[in-house]
């Protein structure tokens, strides 16, 4: 997980549609990036989905929120049009980003390691820098948890 109080990296990535989303346009906002392992699993759609229902709210607190994963365009795409997603999400199928934010890792399963996602959520400030970092996500409850961050 990256430190707190710093820049956080630039990055252009692919959006759903297809388009190039550079991080620092959206300077003046806050940020809420946040890094899941894949689309259409139970937690990643649970996670989705409780952003989605507070997107609104986040609108008012002047944020926008970014999903990353490393499916493709048209995973996202498909995704994204099944769940009616509001928000950015993001392709990094190259892993610069994922390993730009440390949240490609290794992993564990029934006693097989392998490299993966490790579901993580940043906030970043209306200047660019890190001011949240979580790397013990619990997929429900994100969306609630940085709202009130951001409102306090």
């Amino acid at each position: 997980m990256l430190d707190l109080n710093i820049k956080a990296p630039s990055f252009t990535l692919k959006d759903s549609e297809n388009n190039e989303v550079n991080l620092s346009s959206f300077l003046g906002k806050k940020v809420i990036l946040y890094f899941y392992p894949k689309d259409n699993t139970s937690g990643c759609t649970l996670e989705a989905l409780g952003y989605k229902g507070l997107f609104e709210e986040f609108l008012k607190e002047n944020a926008i929120i970014i999903g990353i994963s490393k499916d493709s365009v048209n995973s996202h795409y498909n995704f994204k049009c099944k769940y009616d997603l509001p928000f950015i999400l993001l392709s990094d199928e190259t892993l610069d980003v994922l390993n730009a934010y440390d949240v490609y890792k290794e992993k564990s399963m029934y006693g097989k390691k392998y490299m993966g996602i490790v579901r993580t959520t940043y906030l970043i400030d209306e200047n660019g820098i890190i001011k949240y970092a979580n790397d013990k996500v619990k997929a429900k409850e994100d969306a609630k948890k940085m709202l009130d961050l951001i409102k306090n």
